[in-house]
């Protein structure tokens, strides 16, 4: 049986390198992976336009990343199900274990089939940089879902921890699939390597939907204010300078049409997901699961409508109150699809980096860091401002008021929740970036750091026995 199994995982994760062609709706053109399948500049493309498709989730109808809007927020207390209450709406996590196991490994391993491919090729097979560019890409998508898989499976705030990822950095074959996870020393190391080359070598122009330079910027500020070792704010602080003063990107004049009309092309976007071509007609799409429900409703928590308070995006985000009596107290989130709407290519399209996040990372990193409180202040100030936000509104004036570094963060906190909700998981790494006290009267049904992490699924154990441990306080079993 066990051989069986490795068999059919081999054969599900060998399937991944195959074309997307230039839309992501596109059908495969390649389902094989062989040594010769990438035999030129032309075949590296089709095969990292797969490792994208596996990026995005996506099958030929959808993009299937809703889970990364609503797991992160759920988990924060911020949405909820429409149709009652699901178990990790008090952080009770082993129903959701692999939500992001799976899609994060399909990832990793389209991405070092393209890394292993074209690796093997003379550096004469590609025009100007565009191996280098390549390379730079897939280990975008390596690092991206590694952080993913550290940030929700291991122990990230504690860096001495043995509970870091299972890392893969070559393609899967029956040889190797069994193997040790890494310690999260080992883990951050490993991201951060991948990322710096991204740096160095990505495209500094991309379409939206796919990698560049400095979405690898982005996400190494993700990656860093969360390890938080010495010299590491510095760096993010760094990073956004070099992000703010030298990309093509710029603020929306305004969140509420980001989200209503420019969608990807908004110069705020830094990396987003492209909506498959018939994803807005799926009867099931995102959008319908906003409104007016479908097979499942995700709505908006008080907890949100009250954070959104004196604020005037609590017009456009928080909708009509759900009308369901056995989720009381939830509203319609209409942050994407509009009571009344019709599902479109806008409503469906996702986020995973934006601007807006650039400017508050590094907020909080000047006051992490130890820096100007009125330095910190004025940037999230200026996100304020772009979301229609003035000195009378009550988010506004409390951070303008805040007088410690402890009362900015919280502020921050806030304002990474209100601008970023329901993204790719701001909202919840900012929560958990605060100390473990204030984490508990934020969220109250957080007893634990066991609940800051979700367990590795069991079939990890059953069919890895180099795994290693369980994280701490869940079964292996």
């Amino acid at each position: 049986m066990k051989t069986l199994y490795k068999l059919l995982l081999l054969g599900s994760v060998l399937t991944v390198l195959y074309s997307c062609g230039k839309e992501l709706g596109a059908l495969p053109k390649n389902a094989k992976v062989e040594e010769n399948t990438i035999l030129d500049q032309a075949t590296a493309q089709i095969a990292l336009n797969g490792a994208y498709y596996n990026f995005a989730n996506a099958t030929t109808t959808r993009a299937n990343w809703q889970q990364h809007q609503l797991l992160p927020a759920t988990l924060a207390g911020y949405l909820g199900y429409g149709y009652g209450p699901l178990p990790q709406e008090d952080n009770q996590n082993t129903s959701v274990s692999g939500v992001y196991w799976e899609e994060s490994y399909k990832a990793l391993n389209a991405a070092n089939g393209v890394i292993k491919g074209v690796n093997a090729l003379a550096d004469n097979a590609f025009t100007a940089n565009r191996k280098k560019e390549i390379l730079a890409e897939a280990k975008f998508i390596r690092a991206y879902a590694h952080f993913k898989l550290l940030s929700y499976y291991a122990e990230w705030y504690k860096i001495n921890s043995t509970q870091g990822v299972l890392l893969r950095d070559e393609l899967s074959t029956l040889s190797n699939i069994t193997k040790k996870r890494s310690t999260v020393k080992e883990s951050f190391d490993f991201i951060l390597a991948d990322l710096d080359e991204s740096i160095a070598n990505g495209p500094a122009n991309n379409p939206g939907y796919y990698a560049t330079k400095w979405a690898a910027m982005a996400l190494k500020m993700r990656v860093l204010i969360n390890r938080g070792a010495a010299g590491d704010y510095a760096e993010v602080i760094k990073l956004a300078d070099n992000i703010l003063q030298n990309s093509p990107y710029v603020l929306e004049s305004s969140q509420q049409n980001l989200f209503r009309t420019a969608a990807l092309a908004s110069k705020e976007v830094i990396l987003g997901i492209k909506p498959q071509a018939l994803q807005a007609a799926d009867p099931y799409s995102k959008s319908r699961q906003y409104w007016p429900g479908a097979s499942s409703l995700y709505v908006a928590k008080s907890k949100l409508r009250d954070l959104y308070a004196g604020d005037p995006r609590q017009g456009w985000v928080i909708g009509i109150a759900n009308p369901s009596t056995s989720a009381p107290n939830t509203y319609y989130f209409t942050k994407y699809q509009v009571v009344g709407g019709t599902p479109s290519v806008t409503s469906e399209t996702d986020y995973a980096f934006r601007l807006t996040e650039v400017y508050l990372l590094k907020a909080e990193a000047i006051v992490r860091a130890g820096g100007s409180l009125e330095d910190a202040k004025t940037l999230v100030h200026l996100i304020q401002e772009k979301a229609g936000l003035t000195v009378v509104n009550a988010p506004y004036q409390a951070v303008t008021t805040a007088a410690s570094p402890a009362a900015l963060l919280e502020e921050i906190y806030k304002e990474i929740s209100r601008s970023l909700v329901a993204e790719d998981g701001s909202e919840w790494m900012a929560l958990l970036r605060l100390p473990f006290e204030t984490v508990k009267i934020y969220k109250p049904s957080i007893s634990s750091q066991i609940q800051y992490i979700l367990p590795v699924p069991l079939n990890e154990f059953r069919y890895n026995p180099e795994f290693g441990e369980q994280n701490t306080g869940y079964a292996a079993n």
